[in-house]
């Protein structure tokens, strides 16, 4: 097993493509274990000249997941939104240690960082201070964590709260799965029998509703990244799915909003995932991104309507 010990803790990863190529590193959102990127995707990539690398953040998947209690999810939140503290046993700047660890071990010095949803929340803080260590971000249906943009709809934050309630048997934990990704996924490129394929690896593979509660007060506790993205000075390409009901869509464009060298691609229908109908868009924009990042001064500013 492939294992990097950071703040002591082990990062579990997985490795696609030439050792000797450029990485893109892709980082998981919320509760998401490094299946959440499917090994056809991680493929595309190479195919493209990448090595490709991802890993299971702290808390999910086969790294280490902690034991510290995680209080009421929801009003968390509210504390969050409301201009409240909240107590977390870590932050998202710690996620991204994780993630830079993952470089180290690889000996890597500088990567092109994916990431979706709080992945990229990650990237954006992977970005901002470790700047060195990256060549280009995507951030993919993310937001900034100012409380003002990339809110969701109150039908998809409960939702997102009950696949945090433990359940008993493997069926209930694959339903609960499933009714969540039909309430945030993308309507029209809705496949069943894929997605309960894909819920039924993730639960067998690892079951922890509570290291994805801890997960969700690491980004309330984190604040917002507004000032970091504002003086960020690299190449990013920034993606939202038009259709996303846990993030809106304001989350992504004020990202682009903030970094200076940045795209906007609006990924029409897109809701909160990146099925396969996307991913030929996916690609070409870390195929666009990481270009524009050997430019020198890069392409500057940009924003576009539709993704290609």
């Amino acid at each position: 097993m492939p294992t990097t010990r950071a703040n002591d803790i082990e990062i579990y990863f997985e490795t696609f493509g030439d050792p000797g190529a450029e990485t893109v590193l892709l980082v998981n959102g919320l509760g998401t274990q490094l299946t959440g990127y499917e090994e056809d995707f991680c493929e595309r990539l190479v195919q493209q000249g990448f090595r490709v690398v991802r890993f299971d953040n702290r808390d999910v998947g086969l790294s280490t997941h902690l034991d510290a209690e995680v209080p009421d999810v929801l009003e968390a939140f509210a504390a969050a939104t409301s201009g409240g503290t909240v107590e977390a046993p870590y932050a998202l700047r710690d996620m991204a240690a994780d993630a830079v660890a993952v470089l180290d071990t690889l000996e890597v010095d500088g990567a092109h960082i994916f990431g979706s949803s709080m992945g990229g929340m990650i990237v954006q803080s992977i970005a901002i201070e470790y700047p060195e260590r990256v060549r280009s971000v995507t951030s993919v249906m993310s937001t900034t964590g100012e409380p003002e943009y990339g809110m969701p709809d109150p039908e998809c934050l409960a939702g997102l709260a009950t696949v945090m309630v433990p359940a008993e048997s493997r069926e209930e934990r694959i339903n609960s799965g499933i009714r969540l990704q039909e309430l945030i996924g993308t309507p029209d490129a809705w496949d069943a029998a894929h997605m309960r394929n894909r819920v039924a690896e993730a639960v067998d593979r690892c079951y922890d509703p509570d290291g994805t509660a801890r997960q969700m007060l690491a980004i309330l506790a984190s604040g917002d990244r507004a000032e970091g993205l504002s003086q960020l000075s690299r190449a990013t390409m920034v993606l939202h799915g038009d259709a996303d009901r846990l993030v809106n869509i304001s989350g992504g464009r004020r990202t682009a909003e903030l970094v200076e060298d940045s795209e906007f691609r609006v990924m029409p229908g897109m809701g909160h995932d990146l099925p396969p109908a996307y991913w030929e868009r996916a690609v070409a924009a870390v195929v666009d991104v990481a270009g524009r990042s050997t430019e020198g001064d890069g392409a500057g500013r940009s924003v576009a309507g539709d993704a290609r």
